[in-house]
């Protein structure tokens, strides 16, 4: 089988067993996977071979954007342009619909941001990212005396481009992702294998933040990409593969995939395919309950 199955809620929300298709191999590592549902392509970068690359549903993979300053996260914001994670100049981009790139976070006060990591937009617009140290080792980014003393998450005002710094106690904060409402946001720490939940005030700042559950397994991986599905279900990669919560943090179960997975995303016409990016491929697993758009 390649599901493990920990609560009997599972089947409902993923199913008794999966399918895991190979739709794609031969890339070095993969991360970042975001479904477009006007044009239905997926766009998912490659970090250390520098480049994104777009999947269409004939099979068909073709380079989206080389260089992309070993890329990793990507997410839409309300306009359906792609905001990106740099490892290698440690920015957040967003590429315009000419194909231009806009900066739209470099540093922090004076100094360099680490290496933002994962990325999410707001209804409001506002931008969420993490700022681990990932990108500035060897193999995944360029390395280089990292300058802030901390590895934090951050809110991106979209007028005013005023940068914020949340939270700053993480080891290497990773997946990132709202709550339904938007009430909640959930960071995951890879190094410390578990889930934060914050509160989000008025301003769009956190308060009361907690651990939400630990990513337990006996396999290899880590706390790393991380999404809700449109129930309030988070999935996020760990040992093995995808684990699967309930809204009360109960562990339904996990995907078993067969290389470790970074990411993934939801897509096709329904939102039951979840697309995963893990290691050397990308595959396709399809589960009983939708995701969310994400423009």
């Amino acid at each position: 089988m390649n599901v493990e199955v920990r609560d009997e809620k599972f089947r409902a929300v993923v199913g008794g067993d999966v399918e895991i298709e190979e739709v794609g191999s031969g890339f070095e590592f993969t991360e970042g996977p975001i479904w477009n549902h006007v044009e239905k392509h997926l766009i998912f970068s490659d970090i250390p071979g520098n480049i994104m690359r777009r999947w269409r549903p004939d099979g068909s993979i073709e380079p989206w954007r080389q260089p992309s300053n070993m890329a990793n996260g990507n997410t839409y914001d309300g306009e359906g342009r792609v905001v990106t994670c740099e490892h290698a100049t440690s920015r957040v981009t967003r590429t315009e619909s000419d194909g231009s790139l806009t900066a739209l976070a470099t540093h922090y006060g004076d100094k360099e941001l680490n290496s933002p990591n994962d990325i999410i937009v707001k209804s409001d617009g506002s931008i969420y990212f993490t700022d681990p140290g990932f990108g500035r080792m060897e193999y995944f980014g360029r390395p280089r005396e990292q300058q802030l003393s901390f590895q934090g998450a951050y809110r991106l005002d979209p007028e005013s481009r005023e940068l914020t710094l949340l939270v700053d106690d993480f080891d290497q904060p990773n997946g990132l992702c709202f709550s339904l409402d938007e009430s909640q946001l959930f960071i995951n720490d890879t190094m410390r294998a578990h889930i934060r939940v914050f509160d989000v005030n008025g301003e769009g700042l956190l308060e009361n933040g907690r651990v939400w559950a630990e990513v337990t397994g006996g396999r290899d991986g880590a706390p790393d990409g991380m999404k809700i599905d449109s129930q309030g279900n988070l999935y996020v990669t760990g040992p093995g593969g995808i684990h699967v919560f309930d809204p009360a943090a109960a562990c339904l179960g996990v995907i078993k995939m067969p290389q470790g997975c970074a990411n993934f995303c939801w897509g096709d016409d329904d939102l039951k395919s979840l697309f995963v990016t893990a290691s050397t491929s990308l595959y396709r697993v399809r589960v009983q309950v939708a995701g969310r758009r994400t423009f």
